[in-house]
Parts: structure tokens; C-alpha cells; sequence
């Protein structure tokens, strides 16, 4: 019953679905596209009394309340032709937002390091965040934080030199998702705002610490683009500032702190689910390039963690 969000790079116009043909035939997509065209000619207070009226969150700009009403009535319509399988979706999701080493500028020379790690578990049935994972980190090409890194950060020389280093920081990330049985008794996937977090500052970390990429990290849901597609605004329209205000939310905790930013992006991915979006693996590391996933892939979890081999 859930919208699935465009997540490749590709927008659809209708006409290439991954869909059958014969799919769209019955009539009840008709009255969903009536509705949607009554929807669209709604004024922005005509939108938040039909959502109240269904008890349905009222905030956020008008597009994200024409998107949230007409997936209200597309599910409500499925629902009354089939019931909807809640099994087939991914029981958490992990969202992380590193915090690493920068100095100002970024010299092109200048190697990142990851000195947050934080995991925010969000349970996909619950709609709730169920429980969080941070721990510092301590770099090892560049130990001394510069002052830009300080103060963008909130991260102190003091944190990292009695932080563990990454290799033994990753192995305690292993364990905590171990212990909540993800992968093996419960179905999830990754998710970041952005590519970086995987592709570049994850990616580099492990040529540092002389490890391979975690294969739990190799695919993973970029909720910039999850959001874009879904709403149907343009890149520069999501940054996470952006992505909360359209909604109607403001920003919680402190800015570049790895775990307040992971409860923020855990946030807006509650919020796209509520809207009917389901989230879901666009972006992979294959051969250490980044790559796009295609929409019409089957969805399918990440495996269970385990610590990567060491590098020869």
C-alpha cells in the first residue's frame, strides 16, 4: 500500500513503470487519479483541514501535504481492494552520520578520518526510535583536531586521545547490531544523508585502518535522494536543515554532533514513511566506485555485521 519513492537518478514520467501493464487496469486507479487531480486544485488550508479531519500530521510546505493527503487515499483504496502485506519491508533501519577529521578549507591532500560513530536503530513497525550507538574515535594520521574541526564538531582533543581507534570502534558497531539479531532474526538496511558517509568517509577509514569495507555498509538508502524523488523538489532542496523545515519540524540537539544529526535524519525517514514513502536501498560500493541502485531491484536486507578481514 506504500508509495515506493523514484530512488533512481532517473526520474519517471509515467510511462516506464517496473510494473506490468495489466497492473493499472483496474478501476480503482482511476478514482486514485481523480482524487489526486481534485487534491492538486486544493489551497494549502483546504490540504491541513482534510488531513485533520483523518488525523493526519498537518505540518510541512503545500507539496509535502498534497503528497501526504494522496497517499492517505491511495492506501485507504488499495487496502480496500487487497489487504497490504506488512512483511515485506525491512524490519529496521540504521541511520548513520559520521563526524570526521576536516581542517578549514579542506586541503585536497588532507585524509578524513572518522572520530564519531553513531547508529540510530529505527524500527520500521513502531515507526520509533528504539535505541542509538556512538562512540569517539581516535585518528591516527592526523591526531591533533584542528580548531575548525573543534568547533564544527563539539569534539574535543581530550575525546579522541582517550577514544579506541576505528578498527576496534567498528568491531563494538558489530556487536551492538549482533546482539539486536539484525540480519539474522530481524531484516534491515542502512541509511545516510548523502553518499558521503559510506562512499568516501567510511571508504577511506578502511584503507587507513587497513580493513575492508564492512559488507553490511556496501548498500545503503541516501535519504537525499529518497526525499527528492519523493517530493519531488530539486537536490539543492535537500539539506538537512531544508529537509526538516519543508516538513514543518525544526532541528533537535546540536548540529554536527554524528549522533544529534542521526536522530534528526532518523526524524525525516519517519516522516517520509508516515507520508507512505518506503525507503529503500538506492546506493551501493561495488569495486570501491559509487553506484546507483535502481528502483525496480527486489529489496532485500543488508546481511548480518560481522568485523571485515584485515588488508594484505
Amino acid at each position: 500500500g506504500k508509495l515506493q519513492c523514484r530512488v533512481s537518478d532517473q526520474e519517471t514520467n509515467g510511462k516506464n513503470t517496473a510494473s506490468k501493464p495489466n497492473d493499472f487496469s483496474d478501476p480503482v486507479y482511476k478514482e486514485i487519479a481523480m482524487t489526486n487531480g481534485y487534491i492538486n486544485r486544493m489551497t494549502r488550508d483546504e490540504l491541513r483541514s482534510k488531513l485533520a479531519e483523518f488525523k493526519l500530521d498537518t505540518r510541512g510546505v503545500k507539496d509535502v501535504l498534497k503528497k501526504r493527503l494522496k497517499n492517505y487515499y491511495k492506501k485507504q483504496k488499495l487496502m480496500q481492494k487487497e489487504p497490504v502485506n506488512g512483511d515485506s519491508y525491512y524490519d529496521y533501519i540504521c541511520v548513520v552520520d559520521f563526524e570526521a577529521t576536516c581542517e578549514e578549507g579542506n586541503p585536497p591532500e588532507f585524509v578524513h578520518e572518522i572520530i564519531e560513530f553513531p547508529v540510530v536503530l529505527l524500527n520500521t513497525h513502531t515507526l520509533e526510535i528504539e535505541d542509538t550507538f556512538q562512540q569517539y574515535v581516535k585518528p591516527e594520521i592526523n591526531p591533533k583536531l584542528s580548531e575548525f574541526c573543534i568547533g564544527l564538531t563539539g569534539i574535543t582533543q581530550d575525546i579522541v586521545d582517550k577514544a579506541d581507534t576505528f578498527p576496534q570502534v567498528l568491531q563494538n558497531v558489530v556487536d551492538w547490531m549482533r546482539q539486536r539479531e539484525l540480519g539474522t532474526k530481524y531484516s534491515y538496511c542502512m541509511l545516510t544523508d548523502g553518499s558521503w558517509d559510506m562512499s568516501k568517509f567510511l571508504n577511506i577509514q578502511c584503507r587507513v585502518s587497513r580493513i575492508k569495507h564492512p559488507s553490511f555498509a556496501k548498500k545503503w538508502i541516501n535519504i537525499r535522494k529518497s526525499y527528492g524523488n519523493f517530493y519531488k523538489v530539486p537536490r539543492n532542496q535537500t539539506k538537512l536543515m531544508i529537509m526538516l523545515e519543508k516538513l514543518g519540524m525544526s532541528y533537535d540537539g546540536r548540529p554536527h554532533s554524528g549522533l544529534d544529526d542521526s536522530k534528526n535524519i532518523a526524524r525525516i525517514a519517519i516522516r517520509m514513511l508516515q507520508d507512505g514513502c518506503q525507503l529503500r536501498v538506492n546506493e551501493k560500493m561495488h569495486a570501491g566506485q559509487l553506484m546507483t541502485v535502481s528502483s525496480s531491484t527486489p529489496l532485500e536486507g543488508a546481511p548480518a555485521p560481522q568485523m571485515p578481514r584485515y588488508r594484505n
